[in-house]
């Protein structure tokens, strides 16, 4: 059995098909094979993750091992900011703990880009990603990996039916004070995303009044899942592909797309420039983008990166919603910005 051939059978033998292309299928098995086999000889990588739950990470982690026996991932999994700052600490310490970086910032990768601490490194797979997925740092020192949607869940047992949150601005209403949930924008690049997305259409003012509605403030983008599913809180601000996984599990749970927009999260991973394990490393990104991973993603209510790739009954494809998003620039100088209001406004 060859890499190629289990990939190979994933697509042929699926009902969601990738057209074929046929320079990269004749050019990638032997490419593979050496890669693979280089990366068996280090054993290991270790993967700082804040894209997925604990739950989906290892998860990952696992099925990477089992197509590739012989690499083992050692999974960190955390929020964005503290698997930056736990980055750093090594970086600090001329220490190489990781081989991988996951962050839902993207202002991490133009940081340590110009550091010049990230591995220049083009994966084969991301020749066959969707196109707005693709060279989103054209130099080639970090790519996309996940992508997701930012959404307002809200409780089907307690939330009727004319009460469902349509507008980002339902956040603000006083009818649902100390009913709201969010993230906190210094902790989780999902939340930070959002915050300056929100701050773009709305000002400073929208966390004024938020701030008024007196929401749950967890740290992660998980926590205002957890309340939702709770019904500590009814509505909040989380991805949608979360909400769709608790309600496949029977939990209350529903989904609604704001007016305004969905916020759509593009997420980049990166190899670090002292990486002990650069050819597991590499295998690794490669698994992120292919077809394996576009599966699994499918299977957790995600958005698969790669074109024809359907995403699950019931979740909307991309082409169907209306989303926004900010750009990386305003990413970069915005959710610092954002956070520092936020604390001053929330006094977290």
């Amino acid at each position: 059995m060859t890499i190629s051939r289990r990939r190979f059978t994933f697509l042929l033998g699926s009902s969601i098909l990738v057209p074929a292309r046929s320079l990269l299928a004749a050019a990638m098995p032997a490419a593979h094979a050496a890669l693979y086999e280089a990366a068996k000889k280090e054993g290991e990588l270790t993967w700082y993750s804040a894209h997925y739950t604990s739950e989906q990470a290892e998860l990952a982690g696992r099925e990477f091992t089992q197509q590739y026996p012989g690499v083992k991932v050692n999974v960190v999994r955390t929020t964005a900011q503290v698997a930056y700052q736990r980055l750093s600490q090594d970086i600090q310490s001329n220490t190489a703990n990781c081989d991988v970086f996951g962050s839902t910032d993207v202002g991490h990768y133009v940081q340590l880009k110009e550091r010049k601490l990230l591995m220049k490194y083009v994966p084969m797979a991301q020749a066959g990603m969707e196109a707005r997925f693709r060279d989103i740092d054209p130099d080639g020192y970090f790519h996309t990996t996940s992508a997701a949607l930012i959404a307002l869940l809200y409780n089907t047992q307690k939330v009727k039916s004319d009460q469902i949150p349509r507008k980002w601005t339902d956040l603000l209403d006083p009818k649902w004070k100390g009913q709201a949930a969010v993230g906190h924008p210094g902790s989780s690049g999902y939340v930070g995303t959002w915050a300056v997305q929100m701050r773009k259409l709305y000002g400073d003012e929208f966390f004024r009044k938020l701030e008024k509605n007196k929401p749950q403030v967890g740290r992660s983008i998980i926590d205002p899942v957890t309340n939702v599913v709770s019904g500590e809180r009814l509505i909040a601000a989380a991805p949608s592909s979360l909400g769709d996984l608790q309600a496949s599990r029977g939990n209350p749970v529903g989904v609604s797309y704001p007016e305004e927009g969905t916020v759509l999260m593009i997420l980049p991973s990166a190899i670090m420039a002292n990486s002990k394990h650069p050819n597991a490393a590499k295998l690794f990104m490669e698994y992120l983008q292919g077809p394996e991973t576009a599966r699994r993603s499918v299977e957790d209510f995600g958005l698969p990166l790669l074109p024809g790739v359907k995403t699950r009954k019931g979740v909307p494809a991309l082409a169907d919603l209306k989303t926004i998003r900010p750009t990386i620039p305003e990413i970069v100088t915005g959710i610092p910005s954002v956070t520092e209001f936020w604390r001053d406004t929330f006094g977290i």
